[in-house]
């Protein structure tokens, strides 16, 4: 009685991706994410509003300043556990039990290692690489250490990064969720206690962060070990095998390559914000995280397609594929729809939480008005990819969008915002690739789609 109790409550975390209705599954699985991502950025803000309530601008900079160089370092291994989604993702789908449990035993070796290599590079080359971006000398110290103290938690996050896409392949959103929200309340009140108390400034946030990220990875990696089939942690079978590891390269390579193309382009960018003074950087940066209550409706969405199109693919239920595709396209871009009116809607009050400084507040609604009318595109282009990824197609959308957004984007800094040295002239890069890029993954999906569908028919 107390199995059947065990396997029904893991049962109830878990969504079937391949039978029953479509529109509620997908909302089933996304709404964790979505509020998993809500929290992620309410914690992220928390620590911004701490630093820029309780410090100064300049610290609120300063942790500002070092968001574009973290992502392009971190993200080629977040592309990696997308492969790991993927890749576990199908084989459930297939029932191939020997694969699933070798794909995730192989995720979890190389989060580790991934995040260690990780570690020793933000540590020991964070100041060169900042001070190559152009950081103001007034804030420049503290970005470093800011920097410093939180890749010493990278093996931690990215342990709860591939452990929870494992969990996200099973159908299991809910369980990374509930751990989410205990590691952040913690990390809020580290927060609190760090930078009120023992006025750590950016050092305290960043102790918080590390704290926190140590507690969610320890958490996943338990469930994983106490998971009953094939997606079960065993340390004997922790070990490297270069089949599972040339799968995940081929899938999420392309994936974190074209991240940190995206990351790349963006520190050039935030290298022309930098010339703009430390209340545009703090402006910009308070900014960016509002948006971010967009971006993390369309990631939660594309996460979702990546997930129900890759078992559906590995189960040959193409009608599925196609169905779920158009469920997550109309979700994403009505959800960043809505986000955006309801940020612009209340932009100013939204900004003063973070500070006070009138200068600040009129950055951060001078970029709103460039990004926030186009920001839908971009919820297009996270499905296209995601649905992409989920068929197997990596390296295809990886180029459009390298080319469409990253090459882009250089080469407008180089003339357009050399023509017009403005913000405006600066920031209206975004909206203009997102659309480029939209266009062509979504040409590409229907390309891919209709060869699928195709080839269907005659089999």
């Amino acid at each position: 009685m107390a199995v059947i109790s065990g396997i029904s409550r893991k049962k109830s975390f878990e969504v079937d991706m391949c039978h029953g209705p479509l529109l509620s599954q997908i909302i089933r699985f996304t709404i964790p994410l979505i509020i998993s991502g809500a929290l992620q950025l309410c914690f992220h803000s928390a620590d911004l509003i701490v630093i820029g309530r309780f410090a100064s601008h300049r610290a609120l900079a300063a942790v500002g300043a070092t968001a574009s160089l973290t992502m392009l370092l971190v993200n080629i291994f977040f592309g990696l556990s997308i492969g790991t989604n993927v890749l576990a993702a199908r084989y459930l789908g297939e029932n191939n039990r020997k694969k699933i449990s070798r794909t995730v035993h192989t995720a979890i070796f190389t989060s580790v290692i991934g995040g260690t290599v990780l570690a020793f590079i933000g540590i020991f080359l964070s100041r060169p690489m900042l001070a190559l971006m152009g950081t103001p000398e007034d804030i420049i110290d503290m970005s470093v250490l800011y920097m410093r103290i939180c890749f010493a938690g990278m093996p931690c996050l990215m342990l709860y990064n591939f452990g929870s896409a494992v969990l996200r392949a099973m159908g299991d959103t809910t369980r990374p969720f509930y751990f989410l929200l205990f590691s952040g309340i913690v990390n809020v009140l580290f927060n609190l206690f760090f930078v009120i108390v023992f006025h750590w400034d950016v050092a305290g946030v960043a102790a918080a962060t590390v704290i926190s990220q140590a507690i969610s990875g320890f958490l996943v990696l338990r469930v994983l070990q106490n998971t009953r089939g094939p997606c079960r942690f065993k340390w004997q079978n922790f070990r490297f095998r270069w089949e599972n590891i040339r799968e995940m390269l081929w899938i999420g390579l392309p994936a974190g390559f074209q991240s940190s193309c995206f990351s790349l382009s963006n520190i050039l960018i935030q290298s022309s914000i930098n010339t703009f003074g430390s209340a545009a950087i703090a402006g910009i940066t308070a900014a960016n995280t509002l948006e971010m209550i967009c971006f993390i409706c369309m990631g939660s969405i594309g996460q979702a397609v990546v997930s129900f199109v890759g078992q559906n693919h590995g189960g040959k239920k193409f009608s599925r594929v196609r169905d779920s595709i158009k469920i997550c396209a109309i979700l994403a871009v009505s959800c960043s729809i809505v986000s955006a009116i309801f940020i612009f809607s209340f932009g100013r009050p939204l900004l003063g939480i973070f500070n006070t400084d009138p200068a600040v507040i009129d950055y951060g609604m001078r970029k709103f008005c460039i990004t926030l009318p186009l920001i839908f595109t971009c919820s297009l282009m996270e499905v296209f990819t995601g649905a992409l990824r989920g068929l197997g197609h990596s390296v295809s959308p990886t180029v459009i969008t390298v080319f469409f957004v990253c090459i882009m984007r250089v080469i407008w800094i180089y003339t357009i915002f050399r023509i017009y040295p403005t913000l405006e002239g600066l920031l209206i890069s975004y909206p203009v690739t997102w659309v480029l890029n939209a266009a062509g993954v979504g040409w590409l999906l229907k390309v891919i789609m209709d060869k699928v569908v195709a080839a269907n028919k005659f089999r």
